[in-house]
Formats: structure tokens, sequence, C-alpha cells
């Protein structure tokens, strides 16, 4: 990825946001691959003409296949108190989600026990508390249909790993494209549709409100229905 290609839809001092695309690393991993981190590394090098290291560490995370709002710290203090803001969750996230069964009930508040097996990077619910797990809460409703697609929006109140694909899954509505829980395949391995549509914090040293909001991904089930995803989350919000 080019740095030209960077979607940048916030910066300051301390913290910078970007859209990002489906498939892209957020963290350098065993692959090898080129991570965003250091995408962003250079972008904030030849922005100010930084000379040695350069300061840059993501304050949360977003699967690989997952695209939307990701937020980076410039400095130190910027990383501790955003991460702090997502741990106490006072980090409002919005997300979309496209899948091909329509979720029974329409909507709902899912609360369950999560267990990750590391070996096999996937998560479980699980009934009730056991050695490592953690609890999750996802709050979900049905905005409509778009094309052969059921549009639903996410709210994640915790942040736990795989958390939206697991609940989805859960109910029997696995995410389009997510095939590891579940899902349809599609054209795309490294990309499925859950997209991080919009955050909202008071700015951890600014104390000003803030509202990130990331466009749909160029892809076709986004792309080919964006005037009707666009009506049903105005009639959701309504």
């Amino acid at each position: 990825m080019a740095l030209t290609d960077l979607e940048i839809i916030y910066e300051d001092n301390h913290l910078i946001a970007i859209n990002k695309p489906n498939g892209l690393l957020v963290h350098t991993d065993d692959t090898g691959d080129t991570s965003l981190e250091e995408i962003l590394r250079e972008y904030v090098r030849e922005k100010y003409k930084k000379p040695g290291n350069v300061f840059l560490q993501s304050c949360h995370r977003l699967d690989r296949p997952v695209s939307g709002v990701l937020i980076f710290a410039k400095t130190s203090k910027g990383k501790d108190r955003m991460r702090q803001l997502f741990t106490d969750r006072k980090v409002d996230k919005t997300y979309l989600a496209l899948v091909t069964k329509c979720p029974d009930p329409f909507e709902g508040d899912l609360q369950n026990w999560m267990y990750k097996d590391r070996n096999k990077n996937i998560v479980e619910v699980v009934k009730g508390e056991r050695a490592g797990a953690v609890k999750a809460r996802t709050i979900y409703k049905t905005l409509g249909k778009v094309d052969r697609f059921f549009l639903i929006r996410l709210h994640p109140v915790t942040g736990k790993s795989h958390q939206l694909r697991v609940h989805m899954s859960f109910i029997g509505s696995p995410i389009f494209g997510d095939v590891k829980y579940g899902g349809q395949s599609m054209n795309d391995p490294n990309a499925f549709m859950l997209h991080c549509r919009k955050m909202e914090f008071i700015h951890p040293i600014q104390k000003v409100p803030i509202i990130l909001r990331a466009d749909l991904p160029d892809l076709p089930a986004w792309r080919n229905n964006k005037r009707e995803i666009k009506g049903l989350e105005e009639q959701g919000e309504g």
C-alpha cells in the first residue's frame, strides 16, 4: 500500500485515525507482510521530516479482513490515554455488517462468555464462567434488507477478540465472507463484510468531543448497495 493511498480521517499532535482497508495487518506478524503501523510510521516520518525513530503505535485492533476506523497514537501520552479510554469503555463504537440470513430476533443484547483457543486462533461461546473465558457483550439491530443481504448495526460494549464475528455466528447469522465462523465464501479471502463505521469519544488530552466516520470499502457488496445502506442507516438513527 502506497502512502498516497492512505485515507486519513483525523490527525492532531497526539492521534491519527485512518479508514483501514480490508486485508491489511495492523501489526507486523509472522507472515512478514507490511503492517499499517509500518506504513503510518513512514507517513509521519515523511510528512514531518522526522529523523531517526518515529513513535507510532495502535490504540486498538481490527482483524485483518475488517475495514473501517482505526486509531493510532503519535505520542506515548496519546497512546496511554487513548488505550485507557478503550479499557474504560469510553469509546462508543458502531460497526456495520452484511449477513445472508436474517437474525432472529431482529435485534438484541448479547451477553456471553467466550473462550479463545490460541493454538487454533478461534473463539467460541462457552456456558458459564471458566478458566480463560471472558465476558463479551454486543448490542445489535437489523436495519433492513439490501439486495440479498441483511444490514446489521453492531455496538460492541466490550472489545474481545473476534467478538462481533463470534456473536453473529452464535445467533445463526455469520458475517458474509467470514468462513472461519460459518459465513459464505466471497471472492476475496482477505476481506469480509464487517466495517467499523464510527467511533465517538472525548479526546483524552484536548477534552473535546471527537466523532470519526469511515466510508464503506470499495467492495461489490458495499459499493452496489451504497444508496440503500445510507437510507437504512438514516432510518435506524431516527
